[in-house]
């Protein structure tokens, strides 16, 4: 491996960007690519951060030689098909989230990436955020005694927005669920596992998209309040709670900067501010395990992914969500 890695993009859109800013901070990366349908926008991207080459072809842009691994930051729908043939080309693959639509899809691009010897690895950079992995080493250090509640919901108005946009198109797999409801679903998945039973109930907007979803996660002798929401606003904090003690991560969950602990010894608020917006903890992740030739992470492994969309998968069948293009 080179002394730098080299990081392309795929759909320069917003949270590209924001990436892309945080890449830009990681010492051992450089961004040398840049990829999309629409050349003009490509070209502004490559201004803005002096990428130095520029596709409006994905298919030249996988089988350049100017790219170790490749950032898909396209909408969801678009994941599986751009990640299969960019792995196919010999790219090393971090998608964000969700990895595929559902299971089926997040099954067929491991076994893609397991085919072609190549890294892949879902952008759930939740995982690698500083305060969440400090307190999943807490709770994993019984410090909260045994876990008994995950409480977690994210959601912000969007119905502002017109329908055309990514958010409500049901043709780009729009809805919360899969766009945020993943973090809140996420987070109950990390601290208490795969539940024994799951709820859920849905609204939707004229238009058939699901704008709003509460779910309830029950475990044996646990539950998990989850929401996702495009019709309010919330606060966007999360509870872990246990028979010893509670952890309240600080608003927005998903990218926290610190945490609230509270148990019979403790009682403290420990700040943990991230580099940049947070994306750099899992471009040090991939740059890690490509430097020590791993296919996945075990912070976030396939298995994890693969069990993450089964769960969603779930809450969409329970709750009557369903893509047109979905067989």
């Amino acid at each position: 491996m080179k002394s730098k890695i080299r990081w392309g993009i795929v759909g320069p859109g917003k949270i590209a960007r924001e990436f892309a800013n945080d890449l830009i901070q990681v010492p051992d990366s450089e961004l040398t690519a840049v990829g999309s349908r629409n050349k003009q926008r490509a070209k502004l991207f490559a201004e803005t951060y002096q990428i130095p080459h520029i596709f409006d072809d994905y298919t030249k842009l996988f089988e350049s030689d100017v790219v170790d691994v490749l950032y898909i930051a396209t909408p969801h729908n678009f994941h599986k098909d751009l990640a299969i043939r960019a792995m196919q080309a010999g790219k090393h693959i971090l998608c964000e989230k969700p990895l595929g639509i559902n299971a089926k899809e997040v099954e067929e691009m491991i076994t893609v990436a397991r085919e072609e010897k190549v890294f892949l690895m879902e952008a759930l950079w939740s995982r690698f955020n500083p305060t969440i992995k400090k307190v999943k080493a807490l709770s994993d250090n019984g410090e909260l005694g045994t876990l008994k509640y995950v409480n977690a919901d994210f959601a912000f108005y969007a119905l502002d927005r017109p329908m055309e946009s990514r958010l409500f198109n049901l043709d780009l797999a729009g809805g919360t669920i899969l766009d945020i409801g993943i973090y809140p679903v996420f987070l109950a998945y990390l601290f208490l596992g795969k539940p024994e039973r799951i709820e859920a109930i849905s609204n939707f907007n004229e238009i058939g998209t699901e704008i709003q979803t509460s779910i309830i996660f029950q475990y044996k002798d646990a539950q998990a309040i989850l929401n996702s929401s495009f019709v309010n606003t919330s606060r966007m904090s999360a509870e872990i709670g246990g028979t010893d003690g509670n952890v309240t991560l600080e608003p927005r969950f998903h990218e926290t900067q610190g945490y609230q602990i509270k148990t019979v010894q403790k009682n403290e608020k420990v700040l943990l501010p991230t580099v940049g917006k947070g994306y750099t903890y899992e471009i040090i992740e991939v740059n890690k395990c490509l430097r020590e030739n791993k296919l996945e992470s075990s912070l976030w492994s396939h298995l994890n992914s693969m069990e993450l969309i089964t769960l969603l998968d779930s809450v969409r069948e329970k709750s009557g969500v369903r893509f047109p293009f979905e067989n």
